[in-house]
């Protein structure tokens, strides 16, 4: 299992090249998951994708089997942003394509703001670019406090999905994920959202920019990537009907196919 040393924690990477060997050179695509889940969220992006391209997924800092770092520990976007670089550079890349969902999506954009000779295109799902317009998760302190993280995680589960989005199995999978996922990481990251505005650096971004939103996030409305597509150059939206905050997870092949197709069209088939 690769582990990257980050020097305070470690980051679980790893790296699926299913690209034929006369291939030379196969662009990489980086996915980073958001808060209460792991690297698997994406397990079914990757049958659209990895004959083309060579995959790497990690598990955010915080969830699945990199370090949870525990009360009091100085989150930052920034730090999140190096994490991103740190484990394409342990893949062995200093360009690729890069796809964020939730949490992943935010970090996503200020990375190719700030980093914008290491992104050939973004890919946005269910993200905001200013805590301020994330709805409901203010109340999750007090909730997880009184009930705990699997109550949280049930609670949750109807906002992420709609009845019967998910076959019964991948459904207990996600619950399970995230009921067990560290509440220090999930609360303080949902802090960190909740006090985040990259609406400026938006305007830096020069990557081709895909945003893929739900109709119904109650987290996230369809307004938010309105705003972004508004500010960010060369940006397309596409919306999904009948699903909520869970996108890149219920809707993993559409997202995964509407990728292939807006990468095609930019040149990077």
């Amino acid at each position: 299992m690769p582990m990257l040393d980050r020097g305070d924690c470690s980051l679980f990477y790893d790296v699926h090249d299913l690209t034929p060997p006369w291939v030379e050179n196969a662009a990489t695509i980086v996915f980073h998951h958001g808060v209460g889940i792991n690297a698997d969220i994406w397990i079914e992006w990757l049958p659209a994708l990895a004959g083309r391209y060579r995959i790497v997924r990690f598990d955010t800092r915080g969830f699945g089997s990199s370090t949870a770092p525990g009360k009091g520990y100085p989150w930052s976007l920034d730090m999140l942003v190096e994490d991103v670089i740190a484990v394409a550079g342990a893949a062995g890349v200093e360009q690729f394509h890069l796809v964020g969902e939730s949490l992943g999506g935010t970090v996503a954009m200020a990375l190719a703001a700030k980093h914008p000779q290491a992104v050939h295109s973004l890919t946005v799902c269910s993200a905001s670019h200013r805590g301020g317009g994330i709805q409901r998760v203010r109340e999750w302190r007090e909730f997880i406090g009184r009930k705990g993280m699997e109550a949280w995680s049930d609670r949750m589960m109807g906002l992420r999905f709609t009845d019967g989005a998910l076959p019964r199995p991948v459904y207990r999978w996600f619950d399970r994920v995230q009921g067990a996922s560290s509440a220090d990481s999930v609360l303080d990251l949902a802090d960190l959202l909740i006090g985040t505005d990259i609406s400026s650096a938006l305007l830096e971004i020069r990557a081709p920019t895909l945003l893929l939103a739900p109709d119904g996030s109650p987290f996230v409305p369809v307004a938010i990537p309105l705003e972004i597509r508004e500010r960010i150059p060369n940006c397309e939206l596409q919306v999904f009907a009948g699903a909520r905050h869970g996108l890149a997870c219920s809707h993993a092949r559409a997202c995964s196919r509407t990728l292939l197709d807006f990468l095609a069209r930019h040149g990077f088939g």
